[in-house]
């Protein structure tokens, strides 16, 4: 009897991962015909995160500058997700916050990306810094006030040690996961189908994980993720037809970051994630140091970029940080699994 229920669980899981990439497939046309129909084009910055010139960005990129590549696609995947999880797995405890974080993390994200496709000619690249990052603080605060008050989360899972009970101070650990990881998916997301290769292996890694622990519900939404980015992926890879835009890494690193925190494994999500960290350190490495000391560590941050700047052809600094990524979401994984009790 338990076998068959397990069964038709891992049934269902498939299912939504199946359905929610050949909608995400299917999609992509529409999303596409309207794209270059409304000259979605992604206007692409001149500046470094701290104000001043990007020369060695620029030099790297110049032959993609020229190409009208629409932004926005992450809309795809949010769409394809909402609706696989309103029709297959609605439920309070499991998949009603990662959802909430996907929609409003990506209608930030939208936003961004509007005020960037038009203002292409007239120096505007979206929204302020300050702003982006004020809103998405704000979506984590909703998320953590949930989490706390009405699902009763307060305790952290740390491997092979147990749990710890954090009281009140587990809302501000879930801002800063939340925050930090919707932050890091957008730092990562500089080359051609690079985040999205990434998302679908952490995604991946906590369905896994989920469905270990008996969650079902958070195991579906991230296998439906998977089935969105890998469509997502598909056309994203070199040379990229579109790309996810704020709209798709802000929604997709905020969900990610649910998940961590649903599953009580946010100490293996640096593991999982670790692509995603040493891209966003890599930034942060960079502007303290041109902040502090006036010169720069990298040719060019993230660390993507530098590994372009020293030679390294696009692909090949993708696939590699792809293997990386595999790596690191089954080591992550098994910490996760062998570690749960």
């Amino acid at each position: 009897m338990l076998e068959t229920t397990l069964s038709a669980q891992l049934i269902h899981i498939l299912l939504q991962g199946f359905v929610c990439f050949v909608l995400a497939m299917a999609l992509t046309p529409i999303y596409t015909h309207f794209a270059f129909k409304l000259k979605a084009w992604k206007q692409v910055r001149d500046t470094s995160t701290t104000g001043e010139k990007a020369p060695v960005f620029h030099r790297l990129h110049a032959a993609k500058h020229k190409r009208n590549i629409p932004t926005m696609a992450g809309i795809i995947g949010i769409v394809s997700v909402t609706v696989v999880m309103l029709l297959m797995n609605w439920s309070r405890n499991q998949t009603y916050l990662p959802v909430f974080g996907l929609v409003a993390a990506g209608a930030v994200g939208f936003l961004d990306d509007y005020i960037n496709i038009r203002g292409n000619g007239k120096g505007i690249a979206g929204l302020r810094s300050s702003l982006k990052f004020s809103l998405i603080l704000g979506i984590a605060i909703v998320g953590a006030l949930y989490f706390f008050f009405r699902l009763g989360y307060s305790q952290i899972h740390v491997p092979a040690v147990g749990n710890f009970e954090m009281g009140w101070l587990y809302i501000p650990l879930f801002i800063l996961v939340v925050v930090a990881t919707a932050n890091a998916v957008n730092i990562a997301d500089g080359l051609d189908g690079l985040a999205g290769g990434l998302l679908a292996l952490a995604f991946g890694s906590y369905s896994v994980i989920g469905f270990a622990q008996g969650n079902y519900g958070i195991a579906g939404f991230c296998l439906a993720m998977v089935g969105a980015v890998l469509a997502y992926t598909w056309f994203n890879i070199f040379p990229a037809r579109f790309f996810m835009g704020d709209t798709g890494s802000f929604a997709f690193g905020t969900a990610l970051g649910i998940v961590a925190m649903l599953t009580n494994s946010v100490f293996i999500l640096p593991v999982i994630a670790s692509v995603f960290v040493v891209e966003a350190g890599s930034s942060a490495i960079q502007i303290l140091s041109k902040k502090i000391f006036k010169r720069k560590i990298f040719l060019s941050a993230p660390l993507h970029h530098h590994l372009e700047a020293i030679g390294w052809p696009e692909t090949k600094v993708t696939m590699r940080l792809w293997i990386i990524g595999a790596i690191s979401a089954a080591l992550g994984m098994l910490i996760g699994l062998i570690a749960r009790g």
